[in-house]
């Protein structure tokens, strides 16, 4: 099927190829990731105007909302294409307060894995991202060797097919991948944020896939003068810009930009056909913080 996102290309998540445009759920829940949304019904048709539209990676959570995100691509979506990935993230639940709070004990990662599975309709989960969580700040030093483990013995047992990771350092990735076959990594990254750049492009060679978090700054969203000028020219968003730039950046980068509005979703999917000269590559390389 030939569709609009085609142009962005694709790459490998696993033993399955994606398109490059993908989408993440997180911001189907209620504010601040916790609770329901505003409006179910528009989220269930953001959804399925995605998988309209060609993306067929999607990312979630049970943890986002708890559970919200999960039960709404399920009332969306399911039964599933047969194309279609769903990438989850465990390590982490929500307090009553709506806190983040770490959730890294075999017992946790194995009824999280089983959480997921129930609350998404599935036998088996595509990707499941271990989420890093030995500081609120960030990625921290610390062994994955536990977690990673008991995601090793769910594989085996056939209810994970892929392992991937998530907010880590570049020593949890070489720690990892001498674990288990890491699918993907899952960090903060966009235009303005660049700490992993050496991470970007040794993941490339390796041919693992780099998914960004947060590709359009998340909570607080990109902005520069620069990247402001280049949008005004180029006649696009700032937005799509920043899109275009992560996809030209590297080919493992696959991008799952979230929204609520399916008018915002076909927005950031344009970027698709939006290309970047290299003058303007060069031009943005001075947005890095």
């Amino acid at each position: 099927m030939t569709t609009a996102i085609d142009k962005a290309g694709t790459f490998q998540l696993g033993d399955r190829t994606v398109r490059r445009l993908g989408y993440g759920a997180m911001q189907l829940a209620g504010p601040h990731v916790f609770g329901p949304p505003k409006d179910r019904a528009a989220a269930v048709a953001v959804l399925r105007e995605a998988v309209a539209l060609g993306v067929n990676h999607i990312d979630t959570s049970d943890y986002y909302g708890p559970f919200v995100t999960n039960e709404i691509i399920r009332e969306a979506l399911h039964p599933y294409a047969d194309d279609l990935v769903i990438v989850t993230k465990i390590g982490a639940r929500r307090g009553d307060d709506a806190s983040w709070q770490k959730a890294f004990s075999p017992a946790e990662l194995r009824s999280a894995v089983h959480d997921n599975l129930r609350r998404l309709g599935l036998e088996a989960l595509d990707v499941v991202n271990l989420r890093s969580m030995f500081s609120p700040l960030g990625p921290a030093e610390g062994s994955l060797a536990e977690g990673l483990s008991v995601l090793a013995d769910l594989k085996r047992e056939g209810l994970v097919r892929h392992i991937g990771i998530s907010n880590v350092t570049s020593t949890q990735v070489a720690e990892a991948r001498g674990i288990t076959d890491i699918a993907c990594v899952q960090n903060l990254y966009n235009l303005v944020h660049r700490q992993d750049d050496a991470m970007v492009d040794d993941l490339a060679k390796a041919g693992i896939a780099y998914v960004p978090f947060f590709p359009l700054g998340g909570f607080s969203p990109v902005q520069s003068t620069a990247l402001s000028a280049v949008a005004q020219r180029l006649g696009a968003t700032s937005m799509q810009v920043a899109l275009a730039w992560l996809l030209r950046r590297s080919p493992n980068i696959l991008l799952i930009p979230g929204t609520s509005s399916v008018a915002h979703l076909r927005e950031n999917l344009a970027a698709a056909d939006l290309e970047l000269p290299d003058a303007v590559m060069a031009e943005l390389e001075g947005v890095a913080a």
